[in-house]
């Protein structure tokens, strides 16, 4: 079931919305496929910070790291 609600928008939101709603979309629309795209948005960042930290911690990949880049730095030098 749908729930109804309401927000209070300033000026740029406005324009944001209105932006959205002269690209097709119902005032409905507009607004609740901006807020599953800003949580996915969300939700996409946290899980990039996840990996991140998870490849940090993965000492194996950093050694292959530092030794790649240790091989990178000695080809410029030479070259």
């Amino acid at each position: 079931m749908a729930k109804a609600i309401s927000v209070r928008l300033d000026d740029e939101t406005e324009r944001a919305l209105q932006t959205l709603e002269s690209s097709g979309l119902s005032r409905s629309d507009a607004i609740r496929t901006s807020l599953i795209s800003s949580a996915a948005r969300l939700r996409r960042g946290r899980e990039l910070a996840a990996e991140a930290a998870a490849l940090e911690a993965d000492e194996a990949d950093r050694e292959e790291m530092l030794a790649v880049s240790s091989l990178m730095e000695s080809m410029r030098a030479s070259g």
